[in-house]
């Protein structure tokens, strides 16, 4: 049974300490950032180095929405606007998925299985810009529409999407990598809007928590709070794997073993670190235990769902499906 916790790794290659570490530690799975990624054959190796220190076919993870966060980019892969920017040009749900089919694709290329998306938060005029752009739109039915069709294009093409951020930091006012965004909605403004697209996709096998606090549930951020994961489980339906935004981050306080500590009792399944900075890596894994039944329950259930997803990077032209989402942005843009 794996360790509750998925790493990052500090460069384009594991070095010989990072491969005894992970060895010894035995994370669920890892994730990448644009300082791992150098060209396609790099980020092939340093995946199947990945699943060799820990001795099974684990899955690895990024964060390829396209546009602003992007890991992959040119000129080994493709450039993409923003998904606000893109749902502008062409709303078509069609074009969505076609978009995230091409970037499914781009990542079983090189043994990326996992991608952070769709983001199911609604946007607001007053949401921080740092999370606006990435958002589908400002309404609940923009957003689940596109939601779909985002979960539809990666699955079609392999890859699992995460559902992000449980339960809503579109009222956010305060990047949450720098500082602790706090939401005063009530909790039936909350209900109302903000819960509505994860209840949605409260079938999906992964999620990931929110740095934010919702003060008319709790008084600290909800990846720390019992209530808060509470309702994600029993209000919202979801129970699947669930994830806390990177430890890392600004919204969180304490030490990174504190920060694992308060996860876990609030209730999150993983612990989500992505520094790969070694001494905050080793603190967490001093207090992390392995998986726990639930979690263990959860983290089958993800695997056999990436199991039996289709594999069909080998036979699809991705060069005929960019040239159909070209002409689709053209002709209706």
């Amino acid at each position: 049974m794996p360790r509750a916790v998925v790493f990052g790794c500090e460069g384009a290659r594991l070095s010989t300490r990072e491969k005894a570490f992970f060895r010894e530690a035995d994370p669920l799975g890892f994730i990448l950032f644009a300082r791992n990624i150098e060209t396609p054959d790099q980020v092939r190796g340093l995946c199947r180095d990945m699943r060799e220190a820990v001795g099974r076919d684990c899955f690895i993870m990024i964060d390829q929405e396209g546009g602003r966060v992007a890991r992959l980019r040119g000129p080994h892969w493709l450039e993409w606007p923003n998904v606000l920017e893109a749902m502008a040009l062409n709303p078509s749900l069609e074009a969505m998925e076609l978009r995230f089919k091409i970037i499914a694709l781009e990542l079983r290329d090189v043994g990326i299985d996992v991608n952070c998306m769709p983001i199911l938060d609604v946007a607001r005029d007053e949401t921080h810009p740092f999370l606006k752009s990435r958002c589908f739109g400002f309404d609940v039915e923009t957003v689940v529409g596109a939601g779909r069709a985002c979960v539809r294009g990666l699955e079609a093409m392999g890859v699992l999407p995460v559902i992000k951020h449980i339960p809503g930091h579109g009222l956010g006012q305060v990047d949450s990598h720098k500082g602790v965004p706090v939401v005063d909605a009530s909790l039936a403004d909350l209900r109302a809007v903000d819960f509505k697209p994860f209840q949605a996709f409260k079938d999906q096998v992964m999620g990931m928590s929110s740095h934010v606090v919702y003060r008319s549930i709790d008084d600290v951020v909800g990846t720390f709070s019992e209530p808060v994961i509470s309702m994600m489980r029993q209000e919202i339906g979801f129970d699947g794997l669930l994830f806390t935004d990177d430890l890392s981050m600004g919204a969180l306080d304490g030490d990174h073993a504190s920060r694992s500590v308060r996860a876990l009792k609030a209730g999150c399944d993983v612990i989500l670190h992505c520094s790969g900075n070694a001494a905050h890596m080793e603190q967490i894994v001093a207090v992390t235990p392995l998986l726990g039944a639930d979690g263990e329950r959860r983290a089958n259930i993800v695997l056999e769902r990436r199991n039996s997803l289709p594999q069909p990077q080998d036979i699809v032209d991705i060069g005929q499906l960019v040239a159909d989402y070209t002409t689709m942005m053209e002709t209706d843009s």
